[in-house]
Formats: structure tokens, C-alpha cells, sequence
């Protein structure tokens, strides 16, 4: 099964399974840079499609794209409940379909192989900060965050039981597990123990139980980004592609979770470009 880059049309299905429709003015801002929605206020961080009009996206105070109709806009922050990256104002009259982390939850267990081509949209945006990083010689340096828990590692064994094939599979301290420009089929969940993750032999993220890696594998079969390596006993969980979007739409947190801790490896990487 490809995963399209991104289909409009899919992306309209998606938004109209769970989301409402809003009429912005010209000249309004929709979200502000360094901004975060306010739980007690039950403001709540959306993503956008945009129907109709032009929407401007600026940072620092300098325009950093364009969104046309057709396009999704402001999924990071909603997905990765982080500050938003950039301000967003309504260059025209402008209609859109809202989600708010709720309603994106509802639209998932409608249509969970949406979070496939959601994925790659990211994928592709990881992949041009990491092209980016890598021109700079060498990677800046520094400890990065331990990433958080993706799931219940409990949990996740209980629920691939029957929707996968894969046994979990184990490694050894310094055992490396992914090595990068390799190419693969399967992401891999950590049950026990914590990985080492390294882009050009810099050391980018520590994934430990409940996190992720090698997602890329349930896209498309192009090369890894980064290598992993056990940094003691580790055990994981082996997630293909169908067993992945049988596990999205049994429990639509799942996908959710795996798209913030996406959105949060952005966010750090993109961070480290300025």
C-alpha cells in the first residue's frame, strides 16, 4: 500500500469526519508565535485545513511560507501540545476546518490510515531539518530531552497480541539496532531498557519504555535518518504497517501520541538550526 506525500482530498474526508467549519476575516490572526492554548479557559490548540483564501505564516518576524487551500496548517502545536513555532494571519477572507485534539482523536478512529500520510508530511519536514543539521559542520552539541512515553509498554504488548506477527526481539548493552542509511520495514516500540539515537555520530535522542523509533519503515522504504544503539538491556516491540493502523484505529490515542512525539523530535531538531 503507498502512502501518498499528501491528497487534499483525503486530508478534506479527514477534517470534515470530526471538525467544524470557521469564516476568518483578513487580517486576523488565527494563532500567535510562542503561544499555547489555555486548558482552564477550554482554549485548546487546533490544527487547520484551509478551504478557501491565503493564510501567511511568519517567525522572527519574517515569512517563512505561504499556506494555500488545500493545506494543513498549525498540527504541531496541537499534536505536540508545544508553544506554536510561528504566527498565522489571514492575508485574504479565509474559510477552514478546525480539530482541536479532541475532535483530531474522533476523526482518527474514522480514518486511522490518515495518520500514515499525517506521518509523512512530518517525515518529510524531520527530514529536511536533519539535511539541514548535517550541512552544519559538525552537530551542535548538547544533551538532548528524554522523549516521553509514547504508551503503556503493558499496554501496547496486550493490544499487538493478535494484530502482529513479530515476537519481541532483544537487545544487548552497546548493541547497535538501527544503523543509519538502512533501510527497513518495521518501527520498533520499547518495552525495557533505554536507546541511544545518533545522526552522524551525534547523539540527537533517548528513547526509553513507552517510546518509539524506526517509524519511518511504516512509509515507504527509504533509508534511515539516524542509528540506534541499546545503551543497556533493551526489549522491543516490532510494529508493521497494517498492524499499526489495526492498533490507531483500536485505540486512536495511540496514533495521536506517536504524531506528538513526532511533532516534539521536530520541534528539538528545528531548534537547533537557529
Amino acid at each position: 500500500m503507498d502512502i501518498p506525500s499528501y491528497d487534499p482530498t483525503a486530508a478534506l474526508e479527514f477534517f470534515k469526519a470530526a471538525g467544524e467549519v470557521e469564516n476568518i476575516p483578513a487580517g486576523r490572526t488565527i494563532f500567535r508565535e510562542n503561544r499555547r492554548g489555555r486548558r482552564l479557559l477550554l482554549q485548546r490548540d487546533k490544527m487547520y485545513l484551509l478551504l478557501k483564501g491565503r493564510v501567511s505564516l511568519v517567525a522572527e518576524a519574517q515569512q517563512i511560507r505561504a499556506v494555500k487551500s488545500g493545506e494543513i496548517f498549525g498540527e504541531m502545536a496541537a499534536l505536540g501540545k508545544v508553544p506554536r513555532s510561528a504566527t498565522a494571519v489571514a492575508q485574504t477572507p479565509c474559510r477552514v476546518i478546525a480539530l482541536d485534539p479532541l475532535q483530531f482523536r474522533k476523526a482518527l478512529a474514522k480514518k486511522p490510515a490518515f495518520a500514515l500520510m499525517l506521518m509523512k508530511v512530518m517525515v518529510a519536514r524531520l527530514r529536511e531539518a536533519v539535511a539541514r543539521l548535517k550541512r552544519k559542520e559538525p552537530l551542535p552539541g548538547g544533551e538532548p530531552p528524554r522523549e516521553p512515553p509514547v504508551f503503556n509498554p503493558k499496554l501496547l504488548a496486550d493490544m499487538v497480541r493478535g494484530l502482529c506477527d513479530d515476537a519481541p526481539v532483544s537487545f544487548l548493552r552497546n548493541q547497535v539496532i538501527l544503523e543509519e542509511g538502512q533501510v527497513g520495514t518495521r518501527m520498533y516500540a520499547v518495552l525495557e531498557g533505554s536507546v541511544a539515537v545518533t545522526i552522524g555520530g551525534t547523539l540527537v535522542d533517548r528513547i526509553g519504555p513507552g517510546g518509539v523509533l524506526g517509524e519511518l519503515a511504516l512509509l515507504d522504504q527509504s533509508p534511515r535518518l539516524a542509528s540506534a544503539t541499546a545503551e543497556d538491556h533493551v526489549t522491543l516491540q516490532p510494529i508493521n504497517r497494517n498492524a499499526f493502523i489495526a492498533l490507531v484505529k483500536l485505540d486512536p490515542e495511540l496514533g495521536a501520541a506517536l504524531l506528538a512525539a513526532l511533532a516534539e523530535r521536530l520541534r528539538y531538531l528545528t531548534g537547533r538550526l537557529k
